[in-house]
C-alpha cells in the first residue's frame, strides 16, 4: 500500500520513489501503533505532510485514515486467502498459564484482533479484549502510552505491579514501562533484541518457550523483579542522555562521590568525568539585583578514573 502511494506521488508531484522497507519503515513507524496513526508516522518520517482526514474516508481519499482503510483492506484479504498462523510454543505457554488459573488477556491496536484470534481458535483463552474497537469506542491513547494494558489489566482485576505484559513491538515494551508493570516481556521477532531491551524489556527472548513458562515467570516476580528494582541498568551509550546517566551513577560515601563516566574518557562535549570531596567548595559572592548572593560550588577534584592506552 505504501508503495503504491509513493509511486503515485512520485507521478503526481515528481518526489523521487523510496521502497517502504520492513526493518527502516515498518518497525520503527507503523508496528504496534493504531492504524491510522502507524500511517502518520511513517509519512512523518519521509516528510509528508497530507491531512489526518475521519476513519470513514474511502480508500481512494489521500489521507492518512484513507490510506490506513486502503491498507486494512488489503490485509483482510490476505487473512481471508492464506489465514492466520501460530507460534505453537506461545499457545503452549497459553494453555499452560490456563491450566494454571492465571487470568489471561489480549491487549492490542489492532481493529482486526478479533478476527485474526477466531481465525485459530484462540479467542475463548483470553477473559478480556481491549483492541483497537474499544480503544476507539472509549477514546484510549494507543502506544506507546500504556493505555490499553493498564484497561485489560482493570478488566480482569489484576494491580499492575502483578501483571506480565508480553510484546514484540517497541512501542509495545515503551507502553509496558511507562504503566510500571511488574514484568515487561519482549519477544524478539524481528531481530530487534536490542531495540527491545533498550526501550523497557525487562528481559527479552527470541520465543515465548525460553521463558521457562509459569515456573520462569515465577521467578521473575520472586527474585527478578526484587534486583531489579534496585538497579539503575542502561545498555547502550546515548550521548543525549549521557551527562544525566552520569550523575544518577555517581557512586560515593558520604565523604567524596565519583561521577559514573567511563574510565577511558576525558571531559567532553558529551561526557564529564568527576570526581568531588566534602568540604572543597568554592564560595563566590554575586550582585543579583541589589541584593548580595552567595553561592557554594563543588570542586571537581584531579580524576582518579582516568585510564590511557599506548
Amino acid at each position: 500500500m505504501f508503495d503504491e502511494y509513493l509511486k503515485e506521488r512520485e507521478q503526481k508531484y515528481n518526489e523521487p520513489f523510496r521502497e517502504f522497507t520492513h526493518s527502516g519503515d515498518y518497525l520503527p513507524y507503523v508496528d504496534g501503533k493504531p492504524r491510522y496513526k502507524g500511517v502518520e508516522s511513517f509519512l512523518k518520517s519521509r516528510d509528508i505532510d497530507i491531512p489526518f482526514g475521519n476513519p470513514d474516508d474511502p480508500i481512494d481519499k489521500e489521507t492518512c485514515c484513507g490510506l490506513g482503510n486502503r491498507k486494512n483492506e488489503i490485509f483482510n484479504e490476505i487473512l481471508e486467502k492464506e489465514g492466520a498462523k501460530v507460534y505453537e510454543s506461545t499457545v503452549k505457554i497459553i494453555e499452560e498459564l490456563k491450566e494454571a488459573g492465571i487470568k489471561l488477556g489480549v491487549a492490542s491496536s489492532s481493529k482486526n484482533c478479533k478476527p485474526v484470534l477466531e481465525s485459530v481458535n484462540l479467542l475463548d483463552y483470553f477473559e478480556t479484549r481491549v483492541d483497537g474497537i474499544v480503544s476507539a469506542e472509549m477514546g484510549l491513547n494507543g502506544k506507546p502510552e500504556p493505555d490499553i494494558f493498564t484497561v485489560a489489566a482493570d478488566n480482569l482485576g489484576v494491580p499492575y505491579d502483578r501483571a506480565v505484559v508480553v510484546e514484540d513491538a517497541v512501542s509495545g515494551v515503551q507502553a509496558g514501562q511507562k504503566g510500571n508493570f511488574g514484568f515487561v516481556l519482549g519477544v524478539a521477532r524481528e531481530a530487534n533484541a536490542f531495540e527491545l531491551r533498550s526501550n523497557g524489556a525487562d528481559v527479552v527472548v527470541e520465543d515465548m518457550e525460553e521463558t521457562g513458562g509459569v515456573e520462569g515467570i515465577e521467578k521473575w516476580f520472586a527474585e527478578g523483579l526484587k534486583e531489579d528494582m534496585w538497579h539503575l541498568t542502561y545498555i547502550d551509550y546515548d550521548p543525549v542522555r549521557e551527562s544525566s546517566r552520569e550523575a544518577l551513577l555517581t557512586a560515593g560515601n558520604g565523604y567524596f562521590g565519583t561521577r559514573g563516566a567511563f574510565e577511558e574518557l576525558d571531559a567532553n562535549p558529551v561526557n564529564y568525568p568527576g570526581t568531588y570531596m566534602a568540604g572543597v567548595y568554592n564560595k563566590m559572592e554575586s550582585k543579583i539585583e541589589d541584593r548580595i548572593v552567595e553561592n557554594e560550588d563543588f570542586v571537581n577534584v584531579p580524576n582518579w578514573l582516568l585510564l590511557t592506552f599506548r
